[in-house]
């Protein structure tokens, strides 16, 4: 109750503030990405703006230099200052010369590079949760790597200046919630350039393409004109309103109802008009697709022999959905919001299981397409000592016992509101270039991508408006159940939307299709896809004598039942990550029917064949949503995914 008061008072000072905009236009000011500790771009004019009152004189002191102009009728003002070295610390001071207010000194500045570092959750992920991450933030201590992190906002109209931020410096305890693959790669830049480094971080988890790019671009497109202009009725008050149902949202997510949970727990209950479902089973087994809410589950265990008090009692789940609480004859046993862990084993306490008739209760949060339980069935148990009852098999549960879950809009989604509260607000801000790794939330719908992603790219360098600035991005990783047939995979399209994106100028991409995880949407070895962003810049952007493009295919030729396939980015020749045998190439004859195939290296080539492919026609490498692949260069960097048989538009 004491948040959602807090939240009320927060919107009432929003509301007030809002009613003030008029004065605080007549106040000098600026962007609040500019401030203490910030970094500014070197070896290129250095752009600042802000607004004071209209017609004012506005004077900044900076590096020995003195520069003025005259805010105009929209009170609006920018300098352009003289390009500087590497170097720093620096003070700036900003001065309206007609007015009282006193002038803006922002201290510690630093000469150096600036990246702007954007994307979904895997680009967000913090250094906290990335691999060996105590070691990471024990030996972080960089005051010249500094970060600026834009808060979380949205807005139906571009915004001049960000909600909230400051720039911090890379060391134990400003390093833990800085973007993971960003500060990698600044590590790597830093330690080879000595330069300042600069991240402009603007990320938000479970967001598509779309959020991010401006209105007036995305009305240039047939797949995305339409979205735009439906959604103009909407206003701040819908936001407003989505709050709240936020806040009930979750409310009902962790907080039972306690007379369900006295009643439905209990060893008394009636629970004859319950469906039944074999258990391990998710949502898709549950003949209820897309349900959203609390599911109550039930499932009676037969204990048939008096357990001893000295016994150890213990209760494993196998792989259930991560918010739930498990009771046990009416007794609350374990409590878990957001456990992702592979095994969830909770201690039953002595006395609780009963010789008979006992009874397992689960209240379950079912959200956003996920529920239940995940197989394997034998991963579901009661232990007592050396002996074990299956949890396998016939369970019953319910829908809707307790309140609905409140429909989210999460308009953060929607698009341009993204680009208009967290891009528009950093737009023209000195920068080297463009960081990028995004496209999960896009996966579903990969030939719209081949579009909008680009469309992007352009949409922000014409804003920004310092010529193609380098956009380097990561590739979709690895991920999800491994299929033992090659098959179709909209991940697979996904990437291939990315590869194709390379047609852009001054583009890179870092292939990570061997750092991810069959089970995890965010792997945590940040650390290597942050390094391969870094070769990329290395070796485009700062002209460094490196192999650091991952091996890509260029042409193949059919040689009667085989294909010889040639790639370029080889280095000093392929060959294979584990000195194993070549895995990863399917090849298909006109039927298009796709077989795994068998490799060999020869150079830069890799001569590919399969016993039931008499005539080949089209060859694939890695076309999976996680496929087992091990082609890489002599730089150990993986080989591109790709078809050749074409792709077909929808």
């Amino acid at each position: 109750m004491h948040s959602f008061f807090y939240f009320i008072r927060k919107l009432l000072l929003w509301i007030a503030l809002l009613g003030a905009g008029n004065l605080a236009l007549a106040q000098l000011r600026l962007p609040k990405v500019f401030s203490d500790h910030m970094i500014l771009q070197r070896t290129k004019p250095i752009p600042v703006w802000g607004s004071a009152k209209a017609g004012e004189r506005i004077t900044i002191e900076f590096g020995g230099q003195r520069y003025h102009t005259i805010t105009g009728r929209d009170g609006k003002w920018r300098v352009q200052m003289a390009a500087m070295n590497a170097g720093g610390p620096y003070v700036m001071s900003v001065f309206g010369e007609e007015s009282t207010q006193e002038a803006l000194t922002f201290k510690d500045i630093l000469i150096g590079d600036v990246w702007i570092a954007s994307g979904q959750s895997n680009m967000e992920w913090q250094v906290s949760q990335s691999q060996n991450a105590g070691q990471e933030i024990k030996n972080a201590n960089y005051p010249a790597i500094r970060f600026f992190n834009v808060p979380h906002a949205k807005q139906v109209v571009p915004q001049d200046t960000l909600a909230g931020g400051s720039w911090v410096s890379m060391d134990t305890a400003g390093v833990k919630t800085a973007s993971a693959v960003a500060y990698f790669f600044a590590r790597s830049l830093h330690g080879d350039l000595k330069v300042p480094i600069g991240i402009v971080q603007s990320t938000w988890g479970g967001t598509p393409v779309e959020a991010w790019t401006s209105r007036p671009k995305l009305l240039e497109s047939p797949i995305t004109k339409s979205r735009v202009m439906t959604n103009d009725s909407i206003t701040a008050a819908h936001f407003v309103k989505d709050s709240l149902d936020l806040l009930k949202f979750w409310d009902i997510v962790y907080k039972a109802d306690t007379s369900i949970v006295s009643s439905v727990t209990g060893m008394a209950y009636n629970d004859s008009r319950w469906r039944t479902i074999e258990m391990p089973a998710t949502l898709k087994d549950m003949n209820m697709p897309g349900y959203e809410g609390i599911v109550w589950l039930r499932r009676e265990l037969a204990v048939g022999a008096d357990i001893p008090g000295a016994v150890d009692l213990s209760i494993e789940l196998g792989h259930p959905e991560m918010n739930y609480s498990v009771y046990i004859n009416g007794r609350e046993i374990a409590k878990t919001e957001w456990n992702a862990n592979l095994s969830h084993k909770y201690n039953i306490p002595s006395g609780l299981l009963k010789k008979g008739r006992n009874v397992v209760a689960v209240r379950m949060a079912f959200l956003w397409g996920g529920g239940g339980f995940n197989p394997a069935s034998d991963g579901m148990y009661v232990s007592a000592g050396n002996t074990r009852f299956s949890l396998a098999g016939t369970w019953k549960f319910m829908t809707d016992m307790e309140a609905s879950l409140p429909t989210i809009k999460n308009y953060h989604r929607y698009p341009s509101y993204l680009y208009n509260a967290m891009i528009n607000p950093i737009v023209s801000y000195g920068a080297k270039g463009f960081l990028w790794y995004q496209g999960e939330d896009n996966a579903s719908a990969p030939d719209e991508y081949r579009s909008l992603f680009p469309m992007m790219i352009r949409d922000w360098r014409e804003r920004w408006g310092q010529g193609y600035l380098p956009f380097l991005y990561v590739q979709l990783a690895n991920y999800m159940k491994r299929q033992e047939m090659p098959a179709e995979s909209d991940w697979a399209k996904l990437r291939e939307a990315q590869t194709m994106t390379l047609s852009e100028p001054n583009t890179g991409m870092a292939v990570i299709i061997d750092v991810g995880a069959a089970d995890d949407i965010h792997p945590k070895n940040k650390q290597e896809v942050g390094r391969r962003l870094a070769l990329l810049a290395k070796k485009q952007v700062y002209q460094q004598n490196i192999q650091a493009q991952s091996p890509v295919y260029k042409n193949h030729q059919i040689e009667g039942q085989r294909l010889r396939v040639t790639f370029e980015e080889t280095g000093k020749g392929l060959k294979t990550s584990d000195g194993k045998e070549v895995k990863g190439f399917a090849i298909a004859g006109s039927d298009g029917k796709f077989h795994w195939a068998e490799a060999s290296i020869q150079g830069n080539n890799v001569i590919v064949s399969a016993p039931g492919v008499a005539n080949p026609v089209a060859v694939r490498y890695a076309w999976a949503d996680n496929p087992a692949c091990n082609l890489v260069n002599s730089a150990g960097l993986p080989a591109v995914p790709f078809r050749t048989d074409p792709p077909k538009n929808k």
